[in-house]
């Protein structure tokens, strides 16, 4: 073999070792890189959550135009329909009615038997919820067409939103409109601007957004929260509403907290300890928003998320991304519930009212959450007897526990 063809042998060269101080450092940045992989997957996931939401949940042009609060403040008025429809007015199933212990579909109209106004202050400070009696006899102040008259004289609270809408769907149909989904829409938003401008008018305060939950809306979002915690200051049981609960904390899936925010018959003051049971619920729910860590898992949010689609109207423009993480701060007790009082009650075309003071509900939700009433704070406060009625013809005597140990609700109101 010639010499230019021959190899020449080396010997074997051995890897080099890295330095072990770099080991550290390759972990630190594998870590790291996952770290923001995971943060980029949650914001996208969050943004996504948000897109659905906000795209699928139904929207209201309800509040255009009106007047909002000052100072940072927001009122929230939360708005409870009795109604057995779906949005679109269709009936519900026969077998939810019957899950639901609610009758027939023809049964509860379209009265807004829950109000509730949410005050969330813009200095962070404790919100304030005011419990609005369904039969509270107020000026009816529907929406109507140009021309029509300013208003429908008086009425119990929760009916202005059937007329205005039953109104607005027969002058619709005067017009040649058809379309069924139409005449319920817009019937709809004509009902909504009714009752938020007849709150807004007894209350004396702006409202800047709104959120409307149909009767089946209660049992789903609970059962999107995998059940809401309550606690009763002894057992109930009512053929009405389907209510048979014992004393003490507990925790209500979607068919019982129907049942129990429904309930008024058994209670001894009625409609009045109904309300106490909606302030009760909204409590549980918005603790369990929190402790359950359903703002932090992607599993339990869309649940909530798909609830919502069915059952809830908003405002059109609401950023609910911004309201559900400020919603986290709402639980724990950290909302002072209030019942409006009732000066007494009487009838009005055969039904019972609530005959209310307007001037003094006024004056009392200035105090409660006007920014130059510092005084308010030191006088005493309508919570402490939440829906206890002034003067003889509304007194009740408030059940009492005849020695028996007090019910720890922990954190959650407890109710009769």
């Amino acid at each position: 073999m010639s010499a230019h063809r021959r190899k020449t042998r080396h010997p074997a060269r051995r890897p080099r070792r890295q330095p072990a101080r770099r080991r550290p450092r390759r972990i630190a940045r594998t870590l790291l890189v996952t770290a923001c992989a995971l943060a980029v997957m949650a914001a996208a996931g969050a943004w996504y959550v948000y897109r659905d939401l906000a795209g699928s949940i139904g929207s209201s042009k309800a509040l255009e135009g009106a007047e909002k609060s000052k100072y940072g403040d927001t009122n929230i008025l939360l708005m409870g329909l009795d109604s057995r429809r779906d949005q679109n007015g269709e009936k519900l199933p026969e077998e939810v009615l019957d899950k639901l212990h609610a009758g027939s579909s023809d049964i509860g109209g379209y009265n807004a038997n829950t109000l509730i106004l949410l005050h969330v202050p813009g200095d962070g400070s404790r919100a304030k919820a005011f419990s609005v009696p369904r039969d509270d006899f107020v000026d009816i102040l529907p929406q109507l067409p140009p021309g029509g008259s300013p208003g429908q004289g008086k009425d119990k609270i929760k009916k202005a939103y059937g007329p205005a809408k039953a109104k607005e769907e027969e002058r619709l149909s005067g017009q040649g409109v058809k379309d069924r989904r139409q005449l319920e829409r817009e019937g709809r938003e004509a009902g909504r601007k009714a009752q938020i401008e007849t709150v807004r008018n007894f209350l004396g305060v702006p409202i800047d957004h709104f959120a409307e939950l149909n009767l089946a809306g209660f049992h789903h979002l609970a059962d999107a929260l995998g059940g809401v915690p309550v606690c009763l200051k002894k057992p109930v049981q009512d053929k009405y509403s389907g209510a048979d609960f014992p004393a003490g904390r507990q925790t209500l899936n979607g068919q019982q907290s129907l049942a129990f925010v429904r309930q008024r018959h058994g209670l001894d003051r009625g409609d009045l300890d109904r309300t106490k049971r909606q302030q009760a619920f909204l409590a549980g729910a918005t603790q369990k928003l929190n402790s359950a860590g359903t703002f932090t898992d992607p599993v339990k949010l869309m649940k909530l998320v798909d609830a919502a689609k069915q059952d809830v109207v908003t405002d059109e423009g609401w950023d609910l991304l911004s309201f559900v993480k400020q919603a986290k701060n709402l639980s724990g007790g950290k909302v002072a519930f209030t019942t409006l009082p009732v000066e007494r009650f009487g009838r009005n075309h055969g039904e019972d009212i609530n005959v209310v003071d307007d001037m003094k509900i006024k004056r009392l939700i200035a105090e409660q959450i006007g920014r130059e009433a510092s005084a308010s704070a030191a006088a005493p406060s309508p919570s402490d007897a939440p829906g206890a009625p002034p003067g003889p013809a509304a007194a009740a005597p408030a059940p009492t526990a005849s020695g028996s140990p007090a019910i720890d609700g922990g954190g959650i109101p407890c109710v009769d």
